[in-house]
């Protein structure tokens, strides 16, 4: 057996979970690492067996309890008779925050006038001029023409219709 595989047994080992085969056992016995880290599990688990657990003082329950119903009756105290208005105040300002934003948004031309630059995407045109062509040429005409290239859809269909039809 490896080392890794002896590691991840020593856990188990040193709180005798686990009963020791004769190659683990081997294993152990020649390899110096394993056998102490071995021993120091032992040790830890040695010392883990003799730890006491601190008693609870006698009033412990008591005063938790009391505590507990403190803290749960704090809650109502506070809340007044205006508690019931929070949720629909923050609801009603929530509604009033996205409709104006949505005002905004909408007739941003008419709220700004004069700022159209900076509200719109402009894309700038080139100053050179482009061949057409080329592949700049080829996507500003495409571009420029972009309603007219959308209706060649359709033509491709009829004439999709046209050769079956005509096929005898």
């Amino acid at each position: 057996m490896k080392c890794e595989q002896i590691r991840e047994l020593l856990p188990d080992l040193a709180a005798g979970m686990v009963k020791g085969t004769p190659e683990l056992k081997t294993h152990i016995g020649s390899c110096a690492a394993c056998s102490a880290k071995l021993k120091g599990l032992e040790q830890t688990m040695a010392l883990l067996d003799e730890w006491q657990v601190p008693e609870p003082s006698p009033f412990f329950d008591t005063r938790l309890e009391a505590r507990l119903r403190e803290e749960m009756a704090r809650p109502a105290a506070r809340q007044g008779w205006l508690h019931w208005l929070r949720v629909p105040a923050m609801a009603a300002s929530f509604a009033l925050v996205l409709a104006t934003g949505g005002f905004v948004l909408n007739y941003r031309a008419a709220l700004f006038p004069g700022d159209e630059s900076r509200l719109a995407i402009n894309v700038p045109t080139p100053t050179v001029p482009v061949e057409p062509g080329t592949a700049v040429g080829d996507l500003q005409a495409l571009e420029r023409n972009n309603e007219l290239y959308a209706d060649f859809d359709v033509l491709d269909e009829l004439q999709v219709q046209d050769d079956v039809t005509a096929t005898p």
